[in-house]
């Protein structure tokens, strides 16, 4: 019997260990499909994605913008022109701002001109303001956009991987977001 529960062990270890959560390395480039839920790396540009504790005092103390790069849900399919369709309400961190889609892989000219002027209205342009970024957990969408923002001379982009679904696990407060305009 204490075999048995030996094996039973060794093989739970095996599939739920520390190897095999193990984090897969950065990319050198952007993640272009398959965003989520897939495991993520442990950081972005060789920062440290945050806990939740550490964002949840970041929120506190006000020193940084949170910006929810989750996407937006499509238009449905065949609905004719003239139908009225309304989104479904947004749950996003309390005072995040979202700027959807903006974690894709590869994007649009307009997409990336959107996500450069949110980040300068939200920053003031001033590109030495701390950002977080978040949409899911284990989500690609925002360490996409966490590693743009990095591009684009951000200095201060913290990423907080556990993205909303960490956040409310945790009881933090929540708001209906519409996109940023």
């Amino acid at each position: 019997m204490k075999a048995f529960a030996s094996l039973l062990l060794g093989l739970a270890l095996s599939f739920f260990g520390p190897a095999a959560r193990a984090a897969p390395p950065e990319p050198a480039g952007y993640r272009m499909d398959n965003y989520h839920p897939f495991q993520v790396p442990d950081t972005v540009n060789g920062q440290p994605a945050l806990t939740t504790q550490q964002t949840a005092d970041i929120w506190r103390d006000g020193s940084a913008v949170f910006v929810d790069v989750s996407s937006h849900p499509p238009r449905p399919e065949g609905l004719s022109p003239g139908t009225v369709w309304i989104d479904k309400p947004h749950p996003s961190i309390k005072g995040a701002f979202w700027l959807p889609d903006v974690g894709r892989g590869a994007l649009a000219a307009e997409t990336e001109a959107y996500f450069k002027r949110g980040l300068a209205a939200l920053t003031d342009g001033d590109k030495s303001r701390a950002l977080v970024i978040f949409c899911k957990r284990d989500c690609w969408m925002s360490w996409n956009a966490a590693k743009r923002a990095q591009s684009y001379g951000y200095a201060r982009i913290l990423w907080y991987s556990d993205g909303i679904e960490g956040w409310t696990e945790a009881g933090l407060p929540t708001e209906k977001v519409a996109p940023y305009p």
